[in-house]
């Protein structure tokens, strides 16, 4: 019973951050990814489910573009 709630609380945990992470990004930083999300705000709450089981990758997209940028 012990491993299946330290599961369930990791996975807890795992989502909180996934939706910071993609509050975050959906907020500020998808532009600097792909420039064409310019001005998408009907398109981005479709995005939430994947930022959030992702955003290992998101973040790892976005620190790419920022040093991309400059």
């Amino acid at each position: 019973m012990d491993a299946a709630r330290i599961v369930v609380e990791v996975l807890q945990y795992y989502g909180y951050i996934g939706l910071a992470v993609a509050a975050a990004f959906l907020l500020f930083g998808i532009e600097r990814v792909d420039p064409r999300a310019h001005r998408t705000y009907t398109f981005r709450p479709l995005l939430i489910p994947g930022c959030i089981v992702l955003w290992p990758l998101v973040i790892a997209r976005w620190v790419a573009a920022e040093r991309q940028r400059g």
